[in-house]
């Protein structure tokens, strides 16, 4: 991420390490939802910090990049007390998605796109939130559209929880001024032009002056451009 102007939020840092304790203290049990991105890299460290009695889980979709599984091994590494969980989607599932579908048939719709995020994602995503009180992410609402009115606390009514943005108001360059700072390991795609990694199938390098998520279901309506974990449903 050499084209980013990095800044370090040292007085942001504080308050959301505050805002941690105070998640972790309030709303036992927690946990961070780590798509293993800048921001969630970010949050993991403060956790292992700040907040260790929260837990981190990261969702292993079956179609990660190979830079990316190295991540999670890494987190596994950097943050050995931390207690750092991965979920995978049903295999049944996935199979029934394949042989009804075929393996790329994302390409081909919204609805078709949906259905495969419905299952490498959100379903192992319910099983993750299950018992817990409130979730945490490292949405900002500078990353695109969809994300523009993001708040910092929200009701989660269709998980049944809390859910809590503390990088709501984060800009990129602090959170690599984070990352640099602390020598927190990210995401190698991040320097291959890569500004959000999901599966990679379905995530591209951005070119200068686009949106922060334009690499993601590049094809797609940026007003759609969510793949239901993170849907406007709080009240």
């Amino acid at each position: 991420m050499g084209a980013v102007t990095e800044t370090l939020p040292e007085a942001k840092a504080r308050r959301v390490a505050e805002e941690l304790r105070r998640i972790g203290a309030a709303h036992s049990p927690a946990v961070l939802a780590s798509s293993l991105g800048a921001e969630d890299m970010v949050l993991t460290d403060l956790i292992s910090r700040e907040a260790p009695g929260i837990a981190v889980f990261s969702l292993d979709t079956g179609r990660l990049n190979a830079e990316t599984y190295e991540l999670m091994q890494q987190v596994k590494t950097r943050y050995p007390d931390l207690d750092y969980r991965i979920y995978a989607p049903e295999a049944a599932d996935v199979e029934a998605l394949v042989q009804g579908y075929g393996p790329n048939a994302f390409y081909e719709s919204l609805d078709l796109r949906k259905q495969c995020c419905h299952v490498r994602k959100v379903k192992p995503l319910q099983r993750a939130l299950a018992g817990n009180s409130a979730w945490i992410t490292g949405m900002r609402r500078l990353q695109s559209v969809t994300r523009k009115d993001l708040e910092p606390e929200t009701w989660d009514e269709a998980n049944g929880l809390y859910k809590f943005n503390p990088l709501y108001d984060w800009s990129q360059a602090e959170v690599w001024g984070y990352i640099r700072a602390h020598g927190v390991p990210y995401n190698a795609l991040h320097e291959q032009g890569y500004a959000s990694v999901g599966c990679a199938p379905c995530t591209r390098p951005i070119a200068a002056g686009e949106d922060e998520r334009a690499g993601r279901w590049w094809w797609e309506d940026p007003e759609a451009k969510e793949c239901g974990l993170h849907l406007n449903r709080e009240s």
